[in-house]
């Protein structure tokens, strides 16, 4: 099978030696998206402005391959204070719908550039 790799100018540019995606048969493997301005790449400020910029990040990448949030199948949320699970629940809320993806949150020491959540995702097209 041959990869295609996937790129959204509406998600922020991979700040290291990574793509956005990357597209295998009718699988794409999206990368951790932090809560990144893709115009001025600068983090938003506070968890709940971090964490709806991660999902605005991951559905630009997800509809630059062709599908949209409501693919993901796998969702890896990665949290610097599992104290505001609640308020990642509320806002996961707001971008997906059931039948939810399978997820996992974990809490991280750090995040990249000082971000407070990161998401990765495995995305499957019809």
């Amino acid at each position: 099978m041959t990869r295609q790799i996937i790129h959204s100018d509406n998600a922020p540019k991979a700040v290291g030696t990574y793509s956005q995606a990357v597209k295998v048969g009718n699988t794409v493997y999206l990368s951790g998206q932090i809560g990144l301005d893709p115009a001025t790449g600068v983090l938003d400020e506070g968890f709940e402005a971090q964490t709806h910029r991660v999902f605005q990040n991951l559905r630009a990448v997800c509809q630059a391959a062709g599908g949209d949030l409501r693919h993901i199948v796998k969702l890896g949320v990665f949290v610097t204070d599992l104290g505001n699970f609640a308020k990642l629940n509320e806002i996961m809320g707001q971008y997906f719908q059931e039948p939810y993806p399978a997820r996992a949150a974990i809490q991280a020491a750090a995040l990249p550039k000082g971000a407070q959540v990161e998401a990765d995702a495995v995305m499957v097209l019809d």
